[in-house]
């Protein structure tokens, strides 16, 4: 039993990483304002920025400045809960997710004609959910806050002048805390316990691009962001417990969890039609099949109630790998400006047999809209607004096993439709010396 909801808390928890950013699963696409108003279409093929670093590493050989490039993107995300129903009492408030920042900097200097040098500060995967306490499924997650920073030195060469490649190691700090509760009467108690959850680590990957000039007005690039293997040191605090059974649960726990975070191709075309129209068209391979199983291991554990039950245990997430989609066009109006627009579909890793209620996520449409200011030769401002719908995405999470017969479950089931939206404004200042 004790096996059981600490296998479960552990492995879902960790992988619980994104919900409502501009990307699904659990990534997030905000890495810059300027690919943010064409939905990221083109953003392999297009080097309008610094922020090429992220997009495609190979464009930073088109830059022909040094520079340095900043900004944030706002996410306000909007959940409504439907048809909620489970064997616990509660309440499903939904808008469980606060209104959330994320910056992003980087800065690229020419060498000499072919080689130049990049360093790129971002954020590939967040989250922040809070449910209400009194929330109908807090036992099987009640708050969850994880996030990733990237740090990505990158070097890109021209190797003709129409083929360019670039490539990045990236180091790689994953942080984060999860809570749920359990169900006291489950175990000839009452009220609920929580358990706090915590975890760290840093790790390496890599990012690498090629970027090919078909003709002076096309632009083709490739992306390949590499897998990253975290291991995760934390601990597990289980406060609250009462009665003979998880009254001796009470105590801080040593948890070790590995989750490799998967790899993804980007591909795109850029087209210049003429001074002022360019098209642009993506997609994006991600290959979420990598978390399938998740393995955690336990120790520390002094009370050999709980010791002789927890040992390496398993959770099935059972993700598949996916494609997204995007179309998107920019006009020059003028010297100092360009508007931009694009259109996204990103489909769902999971689906309706195995979502859960920390990661409530479905196949999603992407709108954006996006301007382009340049003042002078020295200075662009662009911002970006997107706006996220997603199909109606059913939870339908089987409560766990009582300890005994006639018992309520510690994690009673739950199930229920999420509606979700969101709104992303960003903004982003280039600055050339």
């Amino acid at each position: 039993m004790k096996q059981q909801w600490l296998k479960t808390t552990l492995a879902l928890s960790i992988a619980a990483i994104s919900t409502h950013s501009l990307a699904n699963g659990i990534a997030i696409n905000e890495q810059s304002a300027s690919a943010a108003g064409t939905a990221y279409a083109g953003r392999a093929s297009s080097a309008l920025d610094a922020s090429t670093i992220y997009g495609n590493p190979a464009g930073l050989s088109k830059l022909k400045r040094r520079e340095v490039s900043g900004g944030l993107a706002v996410i306000d995300a909007k959940v409504d809960i439907d048809h909620a129903n489970g064997a616990a009492q509660g309440t499903n408030k939904g808008d469980s997710v606060p209104l959330s920042v994320v910056p992003f900097g980087y800065f690229s200097t020419p060498v000499d004609d072919r080689l130049t040098f990049g360093l790129g500060v971002y954020v590939p995967y967040g989250i922040i959910n809070d449910y209400e306490s009194s929330f109908q499924g807090r036992y099987l997650g009640s708050y969850s806050k994880v996030q990733v920073i990237t740090v990505q030195p990158t070097v890109s060469y021209k190797i003709t002048d129409r083929v360019s490649f670039g490539f990045g190691p990236t180091i790689n700090r994953i942080d984060g805390q999860l809570k749920n509760n359990l169900n006291n009467a489950g175990a000839f108690g009452s009220g609920d316990a929580t358990l706090n959850i915590k975890g760290h680590d840093s790790a390496f990957g890599f990012n690498a691009g090629i970027m090919v000039d078909l003709t002076d007005d096309t632009t083709w690039g490739l992306t390949y962001h590499s897998k990253v293997t975290y291991k995760l040191k934390g601990d597990t605090k289980v406060k609250g417990g009462n009665g003979p059974i998880l009254g001796l649960a009470n105590g801080k726990y040593d948890a070790d969890l590995s989750i490799t975070l998967p790899e993804s191709v980007d591909t795109s075309i850029t087209h210049r039609l003429n001074d002022q129209w360019t098209l642009h068209a993506g997609a994006t391979w991600t290959r979420w099949s990598r978390l399938d199983t998740l393995e955690v291991k336990n120790s520390g554990i002094q009370n050999p109630l709980i010791a002789g039950q927890l040992g390496t245990v398993s959770e099935e997430l059972d993700w598949h790998d996916t494609w997204a989609f995007s179309l998107g066009a920019s006009y020059q109006l003028n010297p100092q400006w360009v508007l931009r627009t694009g259109f996204a579909v990103d489909a769902a890793p999971t689906s309706n047999d195995n979502r859960n209620v920390r990661i409530p996520v479905g196949n999603r449409k992407v709108f954006a809209l996006g301007a382009g200011w340049s003042p002078n030769a020295d200075l662009t401002i662009d911002v970006a607004y997107a706006y996220l719908w997603e199909n109606d995405a059913k939870v339908d999470q089987p409560g766990r096993e009582p300890a005994l017969p006639g018992l309520p479950s510690l994690q009673p089931g739950y199930q229920a439709s999420y509606s979700n939206s969101a709104q992303g404004l960003m903004a982003q200042m280039t600055y050339r010396f």
